[in-house]
């Protein structure tokens, strides 16, 4: 293990995340922006104050070409994955979040509540938010509250319970109401392009207001264990001539692979094989 994934980890063990600066180069993140211009540029956004209602959302962002493809596979993210989930482990989320002007702040949350095993408990799930634009404290940065991966399932519950993921086109006002002491203990995650904040999906974390007078994107890779449900179908979100054309290790992480014995089957046939074949 590097000296890098070594704190990279222990800075998850303690914190529960950690921000590694300026990954990404000017080449990467224009080539990134080039393959999401055509998508963005449609407008379409969120349908609730969850997705965001000024927010802009691409899902199977992995599925959008190469550099997504590149970037779901980064050496560092999976280094610190082969350290933290099991041989096997899926990619479960990929996604664009661009902020648009006058968004509100997300409520609070974490990535792996819909996995119902009692906290505090080690994470099922590891994400990461990638700065394609610098994250600045007014433009929405990422906020999260240090150590929170390890808050029981009181604390974390009562947060979850005030999220309302139905369809509602109504916007929320700036900054929900929240306890005073909770508000002390966000910290505002600032990063210059092409860093990336990576977190156990334990950790309660939202997406923060922009109120400046341009758009904020970031990309959001979440990986989890083999054994766990996916949040996205893969499968069925990215035709299979375009899967097969993929790195093998990718194919992979999107479930075209088997959870030992037998999880993730089809018809007794590793999906691979069967979806060769058909």
């Amino acid at each position: 293990m590097t000296s890098d994934i070594a704190d990279d980890l222990a800075a998850l063990g303690r914190d529960g995340y950690v921000i590694v600066p300026e990954l990404l180069g000017p080449a990467e993140l224009d080539a990134l922006r080039a393959e999401l211009a055509a998508e963005l540029a449609r407008g379409d956004t969120g349908r609730n104050n969850f997705e965001g209602l000024r927010t802009q959302r691409i899902y199977s962002l992995v599925g959008s070409g190469p550099a997504c493809e590149r970037l779901a596979l980064h050496p560092r993210i999976l280094a610190i994955c082969d350290a933290l989930l099991e041989p096997g482990y899926l990619l479960t989320a990929s996604q664009a979040i661009c902020l648009l002007p006058g968004e509100t702040s997300q409520p609070l949350h974490t990535d792996d509540s819909f996995y119902r095993i009692p906290r505090p408990r080690p994470a099922i799930s590891i994400s990461t938010i990638w700065a394609i634009d610098a994250f600045t404290e007014q433009n929405g940065a990422t906020q999260v509250a240090p150590a929170s991966h390890r808050w029981s399932d009181a604390v974390v519950g009562d947060l979850l319970a005030q999220i309302d993921f139905r369809t509602d086109r109504r916007q929320r006002p700036d900054e929900p109401a929240l306890a005073e002491d909770l508000r002390r203990q966000l910290r505002i995650a600032t990063m210059l392009a092409g860093s990336v904040i990576v977190f156990l999906g334990t950790l309660v974390h939202r997406g923060g207001a922009n109120r400046s007078d341009m758009p904020r994107l970031g990309l959001s890779n979440q990986y989890c264990q083999p054994w766990a449900r996916q949040q996205e179908n893969f499968l069925l979100s990215i035709a299979a001539e375009r899967a097969r054309a993929m790195p093998d290790q990718l194919q992979q992480l999107l479930g075209y692979s088997i959870h030992p014995p037998f999880m993730g089957h089809v018809r007794g046939i590793h999906p691979r094989r069967w979806r060769d074949r058909v």
